[in-house]
């Protein structure tokens, strides 16, 4: 689809949504090694099971007023009220397993930030630091293996699906489609 800019994007871009647009011309795909911004995106992407990026994205600024800007330490610390007081957040999906299991995953990553000095260098082990170009998929071996040791800590809403969705949001693999002219940039790199 070509739009106003003359630019062709991949085919899930809403062209009547700014903010979409932003998401895929400057985040989607690209390579990530900040762990808050890890972090966040592990739990935005946990909330969007059963529903649709675009509508976690439209609540991203609720999510971080409401998740005091994904600081780990602070969610982490989470007790019953702060629970309480996000389960009636309009502004969020107020979903109580996705809620509790968002506190319970981040003491998890914490654990694995400790173990592995920083969950970047967790998660980027998994391909040798290696970003993987791969389109039209919605889970790999790479996802089905990470899901299972992200399972097997602890974690919850961390399907092979989700896994694999949040790997493309994060750089790990890119997926632009042929096409976009992101993936043609890449191309001439």
């Amino acid at each position: 689809m070509a739009w106003q800019d003359h630019k062709t994007r991949c085919f899930w871009a809403n062209p009547k949504n700014p903010a979409y647009i932003r998401y895929h011309d400057e985040e989607w795909g690209v390579p990530v090694h900040d762990d808050r911004k890890l972090f966040e995106m592990l739990i935005l992407e946990s909330f969007q099971a059963g529903l649709s990026w675009e509508c976690v994205l439209n609540k991203r600024e609720a999510f971080r007023r409401a998740f005091d800007g994904f600081d780990l330490e602070r969610v982490c610390a989470y007790g019953e009220e702060k629970l309480q007081s996000l389960m009636e957040d309009a502004g969020i999906i107020r979903n109580q397993r996705k809620i509790r299991a968002a506190v319970d995953n981040a003491r998890i990553f914490r654990t694995i930030r400790q173990e592995w000095g920083s969950f970047d260098a967790y998660l980027w082990h998994w391909t040798d630091g290696a970003v993987v170009y791969e389109t039209g998929e919605t889970r790999s071996e790479l996802s089905d293996g990470i899901s299972r040791d992200l399972k097997r800590r602890g974690m919850r809403f961390v399907g092979t699906t989700i896994i694999y969705a949040y790997l493309q949001a994060v750089g790990v693999i890119f997926s632009h489609e042929p096409g976009c002219f992101l993936a043609w940039a890449a191309e001439r790199d």
